[in-house]
């Protein structure tokens, strides 16, 4: 067995379809792979109902954490670095991390990594990385994103960036999200009180996978697109989730780096350990 192996798995939400998952998922993970050659990169997806539907429908095997850091610790690995993929570090961050403390006799050293949305200065690198992809038609028009949303209390990472947004001078921003606050109905008052007739829907997710085909422009009368057609406003969708911009790629390779490094302190403002 090959002594001081070390590794990196990522834990996403996941996504059942597949073109989606090579282009958000896969693509952040050939970038991790790129910038660690000493290390395996290993996967695993924290939805079970995802898991459950890929490998019926598509005969597709994807760890949960649990089988991907029981697979790891019998390959031998000594250190383990578990990068979540995810935006914040919400219900789905929590169970991976309650999973990892089973595993923490099991290496020599295992570090969970901050999500997208951690630490104060992480919200301003995240909103300057958002800014590559904002389409250059932008002017004179609103953007929405669309958030995952959550019950969780980190729930108002949303409100936080939106506020950073305006710090960096990105203007006429505006964060909804689907299972959260706040909802699209919260936005809609603003849109009408600086009459903004142009919108462009944008996903705030990793994958721009079913919250993006069904809630942000599906045929239903209740999805974005169409609530928003129907009081009159001119839509765009932008069709692109957040793992296909290798701006956040390098978001993520930093938020390791820092777990192999011990997670270092940050030099801001509000300096915090990481937990």
């Amino acid at each position: 067995m090959i002594k001081n192996k070390k590794g990196i798995l990522t834990a996403s939400f996941g996504t059942s379809i597949l073109k989606v998952l090579n282009l958000c998922i896969k693509s952040t993970e050939d970038s991790i792979k790129e910038a660690f050659p000493d290390y395996d990169i290993r996967r695993a997806f924290t939805s079970s109902m995802i898991i459950n539907k890929l490998k019926k429908e598509e005969k597709l095997h994807i760890d949960t954490v649990d089988e991907a850091l029981h697979r790891m610790e019998n390959d031998g690995f000594s250190e383990v670095y578990i990068q979540p993929l995810h935006i914040i570090p919400g219900d789905e961050y929590d169970k991976l991390v309650n999973m990892a403390k089973r595993y923490e006799n099991s290496f020599e050293r295992l570090v969970i990594g901050r999500p997208i949305l951690y630490r104060e200065n992480d919200y301003k690198i995240a909103a300057r990385a958002f800014k590559s992809q904002i389409p250059e038609n932008y002017k004179g028009k609103a953007i929405i994103l669309m958030g995952h949303g959550s019950s969780h209390p980190i729930n108002a990472s949303y409100s936080m960036l939106q506020n950073i947004f305006r710090d960096e001078g990105i203007d006429n921003i505006f964060i909804a999200t689907v299972e959260g606050y706040p909802i699209l109905e919260n936005v809609i008052p603003y849109l009408k009180s600086k009459h903004i007739k142009n919108i462009i829907l944008m996903p705030f997710m990793l994958v721009a996978g079913n919250h993006v085909e069904e809630d942000m422009m599906g045929d239903s009368k209740y999805s974005w697109k169409n609530v928003l057609e129907k009081l009159g406003f001119k839509i765009e969708v932008y069709l692109h989730g957040l793992g296909e911009n290798t701006a956040f790629h390098d978001i993520y390779i930093q938020h390791i780096k820092d777990s192999i490094n011990g997670n270092p302190l940050m030099k801001d403002k509000k300096m915090e350990a990481y937990r």
